[in-house]
């Protein structure tokens, strides 16, 4: 039977991987070689596995080692977290919501779902950036609260996450003055005939937009493609191309960008969810972000 796991152990072999040695670790540690090399041979008979093998004077790790690395920075990271966390809720009457944004999510449109919850009092609102698959780690770590994202979480067989619809915009065609009175005209065939700005297909309303021209027999002169929508919308406002965008932040575009309206993209629309962690929100903020849908 083995031995029980021991946490002191791991953080030994952590310091140890991280340093890239046992001489150099001893060092960061103030502690003698030969008690580093116990502490983390202790771990190696607990989980039954080698973590470190021989490689020219050093040592690196093995395919166990490099598993155990992982989930040791994933559980010294919030360690290290931890005190600023602490003095954070003690120091700071603030009510926290931390938020991942999925980068494919329109920022205009992430405004406009976070309206509900800015006017909040002591209100801090931390906002993370990032892929969907990235987010919903961060999501099940317990670092962020909710994540906003185009499209509904994928099935996940060691987490159970839940996507709760926010709403949908339908989709239109905008540009600069002279590239709509360009397109007016025979609109929408000619949009083979202007340059034309897509987001990229890690975007779930990609698909949707090449289906639709598809559909209509239409080449598009694609000449730029763009991960970030706030930076397809500035190109597009410069007059690089025509570009897609949701309708539900018509006002806020125009306002923004200074483009116009060409026409619609009939058919296509765009989805927003909030990704959590459990069916009923215990979060009085994301209760209240989710109230038009609930």
């Amino acid at each position: 039977m083995s031995t029980p796991f021991n946490y002191k152990h791991l953080y030994y072999f952590w310091v140890v991987a991280k340093e890239g040695g046992i001489s150099r670790a001893a060092d960061k540690l103030d502690m003698a070689v030969q008690t580093v090399s116990a502490q983390v041979r202790e771990l190696e008979r607990s989980l039954g596995y080698a973590l470190l093998k021989p490689a020219g004077r050093g040592l690196v790790l093995t395919e166990a080692g490099l598993a155990a690395m992982q989930q040791a920075d994933l559980i010294f990271q919030l360690g290290e977290n931890l005190p600023v966390r602490v003095r954070d809720a003690v120091s700071s009457p603030a009510v926290r919501l931390a938020v991942g944004i999925c980068d494919g999510l329109p920022k205009l449109v992430v405004h406009r779902l976070l309206l509900p919850v800015i006017t909040e009092p002591n209100l801090r609102l931390l906002c993370h950036e990032g892929n969907l698959d990235d987010l919903l780690g961060d999501l099940a770590l317990h670092r962020l609260d909710v994540v906003l994202s185009d499209r509904p979480a994928p099935s996940n067989p060691n987490i159970k996450l839940y996507s709760h619809p926010m709403g949908s915009s339908t989709i239109g065609w905008y540009g600069t003055p002279s590239l709509v009175e360009a397109a007016e005209k025979d609109f929408p065939q000619s949009l083979a005939e202007v340059p034309m700005l897509l987001p990229t297909k890690h975007t779930a309303v990609r698909d949707r937009i090449d289906q639709w021209f598809e559909h209509r027999a239409i080449r598009p002169r694609v000449v730029g493609e763009f991960e970030d929508g706030a930076l397809l919308k500035t190109f597009g406002a410069s007059g690089m191309g025509v570009f897609p965008a949701a309708e539900w932040v018509h006002d806020d575009l125009l306002a923004h960008y200074a483009v116009q309206r060409l026409g619609s993209c009939e058919g296509v629309t765009d989805h927003f969810f909030a990704i959590g962690t459990e069916k009923k929100v215990q979060h009085p903020l994301v209760q209240r972000l989710l109230q038009p849908a609930l």
